[in-house]
């Protein structure tokens, strides 16, 4: 028997932790790449530009599972929609695990971006059903799921990759998508479609939305820059580590981003004082903590002390900027959470997709001085926007 929600009325606790938790797994599909880009590049005997771009697809794959899936759910069944996801997201993993071919792989990994949207339809479940003064919390604990996965996923990646090889990877990860399905139809609660037009009309309301809310405009797009410098520095990781003085494997690539668990913490904690402390504050300090750390890559480039500083401070100043304009969004319309949330998140993984291409050409191009050049660069538009705006 499925609970039935009541909007406003509270969420529970036991269900909540465990969206966490499937989100974390579920978003793991598309990080397990960035400590292995170095070993399927020696694997397949492609450039370091072609590795690159199997990130940029899961990214760009992203993007188009939360403009087009995510709306569904204002209209469908989310078990349903869900049921279909974990089939093909499975699939993609599968083929990748056997591929020989790059192409193949980054078309797969496309696929498993746009099918490993699965935490944003929990996000505005979250927000939508629980009870006002806890919406902030809430959603904070189901994103601090989600950035564990992401953490968790560089580490058990980085590790059966140097230990196992990264096809075993993959083989894995369908194997925990398959009890994750499995677990979100068992547990997943009916929660009624809130519209009632086509899909056609549906996808045309997003349009309306961001004409009509400026706010939303402005969010999605200093988080989306953000996001954008935080994926440029961990597209390029991989490569920078293989090289002297490190010559480090996926595996310690993997552990650095354990560093990052700070940023999980943030986003457990920091909720409840968005109000407190005010969007426009919440937004310079992240912006001055990405500054500060890119400032640590670029001048402790070959020592690992500045490397783990740096990736504590960009992981928390991400989460203060990501989870003080995403969670403050919900209370625009919340009759239409999910296509909100499409907006913010399609917004922020274009920003993430740029960030990665931006990066891939600027180590072809420079090396990691150019890398930093790009974080630099998106960071600052970020907190350029904040300041525009409050001015």
């Amino acid at each position: 028997m499925k609970l039935q929600l009541k909007e406003g009325a509270g969420f529970p606790n036991s269900l909540l932790y465990m969206l966490a938790v499937i989100a974390g797994v579920s978003v793991a599909n598309l990080y397990y790449n960035q400590p292995l880009l170095d070993m399927i590049r020696q694997e397949l005997g492609v450039s370091t530009l072609a590795a690159n771009h199997i990130a940029l697809f899961a990214q760009c794959g992203y993007a188009l599972g939360l403009l087009f899936l995510i709306p569904l759910a204002d209209l469908y069944s989310r078990r349903s929609i869900l049921l279909i996801d974990f089939s093909l997201l499975i699939l993609a993993l599968l083929l990748t695990a056997a591929a020989s071919q790059i192409r193949t792989i980054h078309l797969c990994s496309f696929v498993i971006g746009v099918c490993s949207v699965v935490p944003q339809f929990f996000i505005p479940l979250a927000a939508q059903y629980s009870r006002p003064e806890r919406k902030n919390r809430n959603v904070g604990i189901v994103l601090s799921g989600l950035l564990t996965g992401i953490l968790a996923s560089r580490v058990v990646s980085g590790a059966v990759g140097e230990w196992l090889g990264w096809r075993e990877m993959y083989l894995i990860a369908s194997g925990l998508m398959l009890l994750s399905g499995v677990a979100v139809f068992r547990i997943l609660p009916d929660a009624k479609p809130n519209f009632t037009g086509s899909y056609g009309a549906l996808m045309r309301s997003l349009f309306t939305l961001l004409g009509e809310y400026p706010l939303l405009r402005v969010h999605s797009v200093r988080a989306a820059l953000a996001f954008g410098s935080f994926m440029c520095f961990w597209a390029s990781l991989a490569f920078k580590m293989a090289q002297p003085p490190f010559h480090a494997g996926s595996d310690v690539v993997g552990l650095l981003g354990l560093c990052g668990v700070a940023g999980a913490l943030t986003a457990t904690f920091s909720g409840k004082y968005i109000e407190r402390v005010g969007i426009f504050r919440f937004n310079c300090l992240g912006a001055l903590l990405q500054l500060a750390a890119w400032t640590l890559f670029f001048t402790g480039a070959d020592r690992y002390l500045p490397i783990i500083l740096g990736i504590l401070l960009i992981d928390i100043g991400m989460q203060c900027i990501q989870l003080s304009n995403q969670a403050t969004l919900f209370g625009l319309c919340p009759s239409a959470s999910n296509r909100i949330n499409t907006i913010f998140m399609c917004c922020y993984f274009i920003g993430g997709s740029f960030g990665t291409l931006l990066s891939g050409t600027a180590w072809t191009l420079w090396g990691w001085t150019g890398v930093v050049g790009a974080g630099v660069l998106l960071t600052s538009a970020s907190l350029a926007v904040t300041l525009c705006v409050r001015r």
